[in-house]
């Protein structure tokens, strides 16, 4: 299966995420959903972020030029909100799984979809 494919039809084809990304840990966007771009910044810090998660958790994480509040950060996961919409970004191998979720979408259902793509993921080596 393809990046992209990954993107459009196990994140945001499940409804529960409205925009998503998978970048690399060593650089560059491999799928994006239509319109989301995080800028090659943007893209460093997030992989930065998971080296250092209270540093993430004191300053926040932007995507795609939109600053979201850390409230939950480690070595694995990002958890972040802007005012109702909200961010999950996970690490597996060798990349990020950005995302982030619109009201009325809440975290308890963006979480785990993108958690267990995560999983996924780790368990074929990425």
């Amino acid at each position: 299966m393809s990046w992209q494919a990954y993107v459009d039809n196990n994140l945001v084809g499940s409804g529960k995420v409205s925009k998503a990304a998978i970048i690399g840990l060593a650089g560059g966007v491999w799928a994006s959903s239509a319109g989301y771009t995080l800028s090659a910044q943007e893209q460093k810090d997030i992989v930065a972020a998971f080296a250092n998660p209270a540093q993430a958790q004191a300053s926040g994480v932007r995507l795609a030029g939109q600053k979201f509040f850390v409230l939950q950060a480690n070595d694995r996961s990002i958890y972040g909100k802007k005012q109702a919409d909200g961010c999950v970004l996970v690490k597996t191998k060798q990349a990020v799984l950005v995302t982030e979720y619109v009201a009325p979408l809440q975290a308890p259902e963006s979480t785990p979809i993108v958690e267990n793509l995560a999983d996924y993921l780790i368990g074929v080596g990425y």
